[in-house]
Parts: C-alpha cells; sequence; structure tokens
C-alpha cells in the first residue's frame, strides 16, 4: 500500500487528524511518510494548511500541498472565485506518484468528500484513485445519520471499481449515545468494508508527543496500529 487516499462523508469529521493518525502509526512501524494535500482551501498563504498539521502533530513527514485557495469552498469554486488555476486529478496523482517513488507510504488526503469538485471538468479525489490505482480509506462520522452518507460513498467506490480499505470514525465521543454506539456495528455492514479505528473527540488538541504515543491504540492492524474492533464493538454493545 505505497500510497492511500484519505477521504470523508463530509466537512469537520476529523479527516486530517484521522490522516495525523495514520502517519504516526506509520512511522512508529519503522515506514518513510508522505502526506499531499490534494487542495487546500480556507487559508492565507501563510496559514498553517491541513499537512502542516499533520506534521505538527505525527512528526517526521514530508509535507506537502499542490495549490492553496483563500475562501472555505470547494477546490473548484475556490479557485475560480479568487481567479487561480485549479487543480486537476492528474496532477495530484503524478505529484504522488513521485512522493512514492522515495517514500514507503503516501497518504493524500482530500478536501471535504469524495465527490467534491477539484476544476470544471468535474475532476475529483476518485479520479485520483483511479489513476493511482491506490486504496480509498473514508472517515466517517459517529452518530445519527453517518450511515447514509458511509453508504452513498461505499456505493460510489464500488461503482468506480475502487479499492475500499476500510472506515475510520473520526471523532468518537466520550459518552456516545444510543445512535453512536449502534452505529460501531452498522457502519461496517452498510460500508461492505472493515471498520479500522475510531479516534477519541478532541485528539487532535493533545500535545504532539501524547499524540504519538496514543495514535497506534486508535487504528486497526492494517493501519500499522493495535485497535481491535471486535473488543471495541463489544464494549459499545447497547
Amino acid at each position: 500500500m505505497p500510497v492511500l487516499v484519505i477521504t470523508g462523508t463530509g466537512t469537520e469529521i476529523g479527516k486530517t487528524v484521522t490522516t495525523a493518525a495514520v502517519a504516526t502509526a506509520a512511522l512508529a512501524a519503522g515506514r518513510s511518510v508522505a502526506v499531499l494535500k490534494a487542495a487546500q482551501t480556507g487559508v492565507g498563504p501563510d496559514e498553517r494548511g491541513d499537512a502542516d498539521e499533520v506534521a505538527r502533530l505525527a512528526g517526521p513527514v514530508t509535507a506537502a500541498e499542490i495549490a492553496r485557495f483563500p475562501e472555505p469552498l470547494a477546490p473548484g469554486t475556490a479557485a475560480r472565485r479568487a481567479g487561480m488555476a485549479p487543480v486537476h486529478p492528474q496532477e495530484v496523482a503524478e505529484r504522488a506518484a513521485k512522493l512514492a517513488a522515495e517514500h514507503d507510504l503516501v497518504l493524500v488526503e482530500g478536501a471535504g468528500g469524495l465527490l467534491v469538485r477539484f476544476d470544471a471538468a468535474g475532476g475529483t479525489l476518485a479520479d485520483v484513485a483511479r489513476l493511482l490505482d491506490a486504496p480509498v480509506l473514508v472517515v466517517a462520522q459517529a452518530g445519527l445519520g453517518t450511515l447514509n452518507v458511509t453508504e452513498l460513498t461505499a456505493r460510489e467506490l464500488r461503482r468506480r471499481a475502487l479499492e475500499f480499505a476500510g472506515v475510520v470514525i473520526g471523532s468518537w465521543p466520550d459518552a456516545p449515545d444510543l445512535a453512536t454506539r449502534c452505529n460501531v456495528a452498522d457502519l461496517p455492514e452498510v460500508a461492505g468494508a472493515p471498520l479500522l479505528g475510531a479516534l477519541p473527540a478532541g485528539a487532535g488538541a493533545l500535545p504532539p508527543a501524547e499524540f504519538r504515543t496514543a495514535a497506534p491504540g486508535w487504528l486497526a492492524p492494517r493501519l500499522d496500529g493495535t485497535w481491535d474492533a471486535e473488543a471495541f464493538r463489544v464494549r459499545q454493545m447497547p
């Protein structure tokens, strides 16, 4: 798995922190890691982007991004409004392939969900995954409503014949309600793919040293972690 594409079922669900956790676990396993942000929106030229945040939390990764746009919008819209050249899937795939030649693992983080548009031609992160023939990890929310958007994302991955690596819950609450606890069993069923981890709420606010110590425990062995999906499911059974 030299390249892993990381997407979400929406925005603000823990995609960047999950990317940092995957990077941390891979580093702990002795692998060299690069993180590529396909299109960074909503930040200025001198502000820290998502790839920078991954590096802050995870440690010695190669952090890169293709382009950034000032308004917090879909990349294609943000590029158009800023009068800037958009990012195209081929550009992202080519940059990821170059990084993969120099690193054991390249994590390509999208913006928003799988089908958020990069350009006027309708290019998306799904196209990047196809060009790279790379598996896709989906970060999902924990609570009510997640089953529908997760299944829709899973269906689109299958329709495009893309490899679905699994699902990670991007923010697991301290006091999960009934729907959230039931979703632990239901998410892998509707996704047709394994649940590969659950990050605690507020993980991104931990000091980097604490984050690096804890992160492998939030992820399954397939992601270089030690998290036990079945034990977690049993603990959450209503």
